[in-house]
Formats: structure tokens, sequence, C-alpha cells
């Protein structure tokens, strides 16, 4: 369908213009005033910022872990992305010992081939070289688009972490063949060690969850991935930062040119480690924990300089009764949080705030985003690039309450939070997906991205 977006202001990472925005075939094809209007379809958006459509390159969606499944299916994650201005989701499937890449995202593609309601991409998890098929596997699944792959420094017991051998091997082979490695870091013999210690002492509320990964278990990780990543000069994307200390050795290495990209999510720019205090504290349990005051300040300023490079959700909710497991023991507590449909929102609300500014918060959540992962199509608005885009009204008060999402999540971490302006309109690839609080798309509307190759 042939439309054209007048009157509004059209937003990128780089400038703000009042100008019109013509669409055809889920492209935008021209931007600019007194555009034609004749026999196409006509939205006003005066008084309105137009902006590109936000794409958030974390999220879990249906994956097992904790003994349950996250609350989201494809389906449910994607339609809550859609209501909340994000039209492109990354999503990460995980690999196991004896599976091929190729085997993991296939069987995820076949899901969203039916269910996703937004354009979507993978990082594949990587957890065992299968004697070394993996990396002989990863210059072909960069030919068909899959050009990141994910390690876990944690969750050893799990049969999730990497050594730093495998961690090494893997960052040389994405080097070669085009690809980056993205990694969670924190120390996991730490972690075990200071659980061990609170659960014989008998402590175990939400409390100690954060008190067993602390700042300094999450800021060695960083360091030593930072290291690796440095000397063997291997682009490196860290995952959810939430402590001051690992992300100033992120920031200085990057000073000294290593190809270092650094993503923080909402959770960690809202809250600090006192959530665990509240009564209902396991709510908020995710890993890494939320950090303290501290550490939220140097995020945020890492923001305002420009120092980091894309804030994620790490979507990945459970419902209340799931985390109900840990009231007696946090080590049972479901690991993960609500945050796709609160990405956008909660930024550009920031920026209606005078935090940020609007170029800053798109560059965070759309352009950098497409740029560092090879989204061509994706991440502003200009001609030749898919009409991925949000209709924002920076006059709406919005209270988020689990209510008003569209997740299939029955509690959200957001609760009561209060945002100045809010998401009217999201069109995906030209086609409307969302309206006014309704998500009015369809299930198998999203499309695989595929990405170029570094």
């Amino acid at each position: 369908m042939d439309m054209i977006i007048k009157n509004g202001s059209v937003v990128t990472a780089s400038e703000t213009v009042k100008a019109d925005v013509m669409i055809s075939d889920g492209k935008i094809i021209a931007i600019g005033s007194n555009l034609p209007t004749a026999g196409i379809t006509v939205v006003d958006a005066k008084g309105k910022l137009v902006l590109p459509g936000a794409i958030d390159v974390h999220t879990h969606l249906a994956m097992p872990f904790g003994g349950t499944t996250s609350a989201d299916s494809y389906l449910a994650g994607t339609r809550a992305a859609a209501c909340g201005g994000v039209t492109t989701v990354f999503d990460y499937p995980m690999q196991r010992k004896g599976m091929t890449i190729k085997e993991v995202i296939d069987s995820k593609k076949a899901i969203c081939a039916k269910e996703a309601c937004v354009d979507y991409a993978y990082h594949c998890i990587i957890t065992d070289l299968n004697d070394g098929a993996i990396l002989e596997e990863m210059a072909s699944a960069v030919e068909s688009g899959i050009t990141s792959f994910k390690c876990f420094f944690v969750y050893k017991k799990e049969g999730m972490m990497v050594d730093d051998g495998t961690f090494a091997r893997l960052l040389l082979k994405a080097k070669e063949v085009g690809a980056m490695i993205n990694l969670h870091a924190e120390n996991p013999d730490l972690i075990d060690y200071n659980i061990e210690t609170f659960l014989a002492e008998g402590k175990t509320s939400a409390w100690y969850h954060y008190l067993s990964r602390p700042e300094y278990v999450e800021a060695e990780a960083d360091k030593r991935a930072v290291h690796w990543a440095k000397h063997l000069q291997a682009p490196l994307y860290l995952v959810h930062m939430a402590d001051k200390e690992g992300l100033e050795a992120a920031i200085e290495a990057r000073k000294e040119h290593s190809d270092i990209y650094i993503e923080t999510c909402p959770q960690y720019l809202e809250f600090t480690c006192d959530v665990y205090k509240r009564e209902d504290g396991r709510n908020f349990v995710c890993s890494p924990p939320m950090k303290g005051q501290e550490s939220q300040d140097a995020l945020w300023k890492a923001i305002k300089n420009g120092e980091i490079d894309v804030v994620a959700t790490d979507h990945c909710p459970f419902q209340s009764y799931e985390k109900d497991w840990g009231i007696d023991d946090f080590t049972k507590i479901p690991n993960g949080c609500a945050g796709v449909e609160n990405l956008y929102p909660y930024m550009l609300s920031a920026a209606n705030q005078g935090k940020i500014s609007f170029n800053r918060a798109i560059e965070l959540c759309s352009t950098n985003p497409a740029k560092i992962f090879g989204c061509a199509n994706k991440g502003s608005i200009a001609v030749g690039k898919d009409a991925d885009i949000v209709i924002y009204d920076p006059d709406i008060d919005f209270t988020i309450t689990v209510d008003k999402m569209h997740s299939d999540y029955d509690h959200t971490i957001w609760e009561g939070i209060q945002l100045k302006g809010y998401p009217i309109q999201t069109y995906s690839r030209g086609r409307l997906v969302y309206d006014h609080g309704d998500f009015i798309g369809e299930p198998g509307w999203g499309q695989f991205v595929k990405r170029e190759k570094r």
C-alpha cells in the first residue's frame, strides 16, 4: 500500500526536520515537503515525532531456563515489541552439545515464520565446539546471515559456560569470517562460592542474589574479556553492562582503538540493587543483577557521553508463581525480567524529559544496533530503508501497568513507572501493526533479517 506520513517532525540519529515521508511496497521512497498525496493513504502526524522503529538486539523468547520456559513465546514477544515501537527483534537460540548452528537456527525460523509479528534475527549461543565442528561451520552461518554468536562466562553447572580457551578460539574465528562474539561476563567461581556461603549461613532472600554477584564479580569478567579481545585484536560486544568498573575498562580499551561495543539495559538505568530488599524483590532477579547507585550513575554518564553503543532489554520474563519458587531460596528464582515493550518508550521518555536528546535515544535503540549487527535496511528513516516507523506523541502521560502490556506474563518490574510521551502507532515495513494501544498486526508477518558480515 502506498502511503504518506505528513506534517510530522522526522527524527534520526543525526537530525530533526519537518518533513513528509512517502512509503511504497514497504520501503521509504521519498522524504521532503509538499510530496504528492493524490490516490494514496495520508497519515497526519502534526505535533508528533516520526521515528525509525527500534531494534531490540537482546531477547530470550520461549527460552528454557531455571526449570521452566520464559513466559513470552515468539508470538507474544514480537507482539509486545510492536506495541512498544520495536520493529526488529534479535533472539538468542542456544546450541547444545552435538547440535549444529544450522539446526539451532532452522528450528527457530520454523516457529517465527508462523508466529513473528515483526522482523527478527538471531545471535546463536555457543556452548560447545563439538570437537571443532562449530568453528568450521561459522563461515557458512555468516553467509546465511547469522553474523553474531554469544558466549557465557557463567552458568557452568548448567552446561552453558565456555572457558577462556574456547572463548579465544571463537573470537579469532569470528574475526576471520566477518562475525562478532557477544559475551555475558560474570565470574562463575566467585558466584558459586558466594552462593554456597550464603546458603550455609541461612541467607536466602533476593538481596543475596545481588550480593552473590556484586560489582567486582562482573567487573573481573568484563576486564578479562576486554583483555582477550584487545590482544587478539578481535571484535567483542559486551551484553547488558551493569557495573562501573567493567564499563570503564571497556571504554579505556576503545580509546586504545580496540573493536569493543557496549550494551546496557533499561533496568540498570532505572533500578538499583535496593530493589532486592523489597518484599517483591524476587521479581527483579536477573543476571547480572541491578547494581548500586555509583554504577547506575556511571551508565548514564556513559550514555550521555556517547560511550555506550546500544540499549537493549535482555527480555526474559517469567510468571510470578515461578518467581515465587525462590521465596525462601534465591537460587530457585528463574533469572529474567520483562522489557521489550518498555525499551523505546523508556528511552524516549528520558529524551522527552531532557536527560538525553531524541537523536541520541534513536542512535542507541535503532541506528547503532542496525550498524553494529549489519541490518542494512533498518535503523533510520532514509530513502531505500524499510518503512519501519513509529509515530510518537510527546504530550501523552503514560503509566506502565501490566494490563496495558501485550505480553503473556502476569507482572512487570515496570509497574507504576510514569513516562512522558508514548508511541501511538507502529509500522512494520509500511504496515500498521500497533494503533493507539491496540495490536492490529498478525502472527507470521515478520520476516527473517539476513545480516551483512562485518
